[in-house]
């Protein structure tokens, strides 16, 4: 079973507040011969768009970018671990599941279903500074979790950014996990080859 967890990219779409809005717009013009119409679409949007990578350079002046990362730290296995009915995510939730052999751990929560609201979603379920922290103990390469941020919102400091961004774990953020049930997956999350990027968006892929 193939799932995609990658959230649509339209001109109506949550944004992060302060983001550049997302922008398309076709436009089109008739072939030199006259017999068809060519038609593409014009972008504008920030690099932190919908389901997206965040680099170290993202929070850290002297940090890796994204195109510093090997390809590999953003294919293969990984684990969907579905936590429900919580505000965060510490320690105390991650500690009882199973991490043997788990490098790039994706967070399902509440947030998934939220990507319908047709606005952004302020109370969305964020990572714990001690949670990254066991995160970091557990030796894993990259982190994801399906809403905007990884931080809670109007976080003065981003705290849990710096936790895993110091040590060079790859964050991946805006997933829509609504679809994969909690498992084992092959992963494919490639960001879009920017150079000298803080970030990129991404199409997040999962199989099984």
């Amino acid at each position: 079973m193939i799932y995609d967890a990658t959230v649509p990219i339209t001109s109506s779409m949550p944004v992060w507040p302060g983001d550049p809005p997302v922008k398309l717009s076709v436009k089109s013009h008739l072939s030199r011969d006259k017999t068809h119409t060519v038609t593409l679409t014009a972008m504008e949007m920030g690099s932190h768009t919908g389901t997206h990578v965040d680099a170290p350079y993202h929070m850290i002046e002297s940090g890796k970018r994204l195109h510093e990362f090997p390809l590999d730290t953003f294919i293969g296995k990984a684990a969907v671990f579905e936590i429900p009915g919580v505000r965060s995510i510490g320690r105390r939730e991650l500690e009882p599941l199973k991490w043997n052999g788990v490098e790039r751990v994706l967070l399902k929560t509440e947030n998934s279903k939220h990507w319908n609201d047709g606005k952004f979603y302020e109370e969305f379920v964020y990572l714990e500074p001690d949670g990254a922290e066991f995160l970091v103990e557990r030796g894993v390469r990259l982190v994801g979790i399906d809403y905007l941020s990884i931080d809670k919102y109007k976080s003065e400091s981003h705290p849990t950014h710096f936790v895993l961004l110091t040590k060079n774990i790859i964050i991946l953020e805006g997933l829509n996990l609504n679809a994969a049930p909690a498992g084992e997956y092959s992963l494919a999350a490639l960001p879009l080859n920017l150079h000298n990027a803080d970030g990129a968006p991404a199409r997040v892929i999962l199989r099984n």
